[in-house]
């Protein structure tokens, strides 16, 4: 695939973009942050208009850990297509990275009314209320998510979590349980169903 799409990289500005764009993409893939970065420069050099090259870069500079920057190249992204769906998702997490929560959960909602059966961004919007510590919209969002992938042991014992802190023992025992069934190796897990076996 980089071999093909590197003979793109004399065409005209609109190719060479578009072939940047994904020899970044391929690049941030295979953790080469060096080369994602020189080839996400590139796509948005050859078109400053492509949204899928500026959210290539922004994530280049989020691996980074400046998380603003990348923010920044997200909302541009935004602005030439307001339905880019990985810069809304990338945008919510730099937000979520910089603690501004309440718009990381604006973005995130705006996108599950794009996508509203993607598992990342349930996932990510239970988890914002998590951290917003209101453990009833948690759950809402959870079993949302558990409706889409319903076999998911990380998701079920999140969910086992949050009902045993909020003092549901038998709801708790219920996911934590079924989290069990589909992964038998998760010593937390055990633990809480060998402590309630002893209760």
């Amino acid at each position: 695939a980089l071999e093909t799409l590197k003979m793109f990289e004399k065409k005209d500005s609109r190719v060479k973009s578009a072939a940047a764009t994904n020899l970044s993409f391929l690049y941030y893939l295979g953790n080469d942050l060096a080369q994602a970065t020189n080839y996400a420069d590139l796509a948005v050099n050859s078109d400053r208009y492509n949204p899928a090259a500026l959210t290539n870069k922004g994530n280049t500079v989020f691996a980074n850990g400046d998380y603003e920057k990348a923010a920044e190249f997200y909302k541009e992204a935004l602005r030439n297509d307001s339905l880019c769906t990985e810069a809304l998702y990338n945008l919510g997490l730099a937000y979520k990275k910089l603690n501004r929560i309440d718009e990381a959960l604006d973005f995130l909602l705006k996108l599950h009314a794009i996508l509203p059966n993607s598992a990342q961004v349930l996932y990510q919007i239970a988890s914002i209320y998590e951290i917003m510590e209101d453990p009833n919209q948690a759950i809402e969002w959870l079993l949302q998510l558990i409706s889409v992938v319903p076999t998911d042991p990380h998701v079920l014992s999140k969910l086992g979590k949050l009902y045993d802190n909020e003092g549901d023992k038998s709801q708790a025992f219920h996911y934590y349980y079924e989290s069990y069934r589909y992964f038998p190796s998760n010593i937390e897990v055990i633990e809480w169903l060998g402590a309630y076996y002893i209760d």
